[in-house]
């Protein structure tokens, strides 16, 4: 070996208290703790409750901006329109044949797109077949002159 046992513990012994004269003193270490959950309660507010309630907010004004004849989702997933505002707290919803009670605070959102019944389902696509059957029709009779 090169060096000595002897010496080896020496400037080990040197080098932690060197460590331990250098390390922070308990009231730094304390400012740092406190520093540290202050950003974190900073971060938390900014990242997640502050955007919360600010959806809070929009979806309350939706609600109270609701008048007949908008179009909705309940958190059921209906679409409908309202056909009557009851009270504060209920609103009729119209899903096409059938009128039902809702409470206002189950609607998700309001939408641009009505409700897509059935019955205008098949009428739209009949009124395509008969136009495509039309369209047919006219090619395979011969052009007179």
């Amino acid at each position: 070996m090169l060096i000595s046992m002897a010496h080896a513990q020496e400037v080990a012994q040197e080098l932690t208290n060197e460590a331990v004269a250098a390390g922070p003193s308990a009231a730094s270490a304390a400012i740092w703790n406190i520093g540290m959950i202050f950003s974190l309660v900073f971060l938390f507010y900014f990242l997640l409750i502050r955007p919360q309630q600010k959806r809070f907010q929009e979806h309350k004004e939706m609600l109270d901006g609701l008048r007949k004849g908008d179009k909705i989702v309940t958190s059921g997933g209906l679409i409908g329109k309202i056909d009557k505002l009851v009270s504060d707290e209920e609103v009729i919803v119209d899903l096409g044949s059938i009128k039902v009670s809702a409470v206002r605070s189950t609607i998700q959102n309001k939408t641009d797109k009505g409700p897509t019944l059935i019955n205008e389902k098949v009428a739209e696509t009949k009124s395509k077949a008969k136009k495509s059957a039309a369209k047919k029709s006219a090619k395979k009779s011969p052009a007179k002159k």
